[in-house]
């Protein structure tokens, strides 16, 4: 069984798909970047201090704070 998270929690390397954003300020300009339900997102990398982390989501990579990546639930 697949476990849900936020997207906050993924290693590098990890795939998952989006499952659903948690409203807040962000989440228009968070669906508007291409993080929509049923998207596949890859963590590609994590500053030293693990924020910000940027995420390969359709043919882009973005970067996104802690705070965004957690209002981002994912199925990994």
């Amino acid at each position: 069984m697949q476990a849900e998270k936020n997207l906050s929690a993924l290693r590098e390397g990890e795939r998952c798909i989006i499952s659903y954003i948690k409203p807040s300020v962000m989440s228009d300009r968070l669906k508007e970047l291409g993080f929509t339900s049923g998207t596949p997102v890859i963590c590609l990398y994590r500053s030293f201090s693990g924020d910000p982390a940027a995420y390969y989501v359709k043919g882009t990579v973005i970067a996104l704070r802690k705070n965004d990546a957690m209002r981002i639930f994912v199925i990994a």
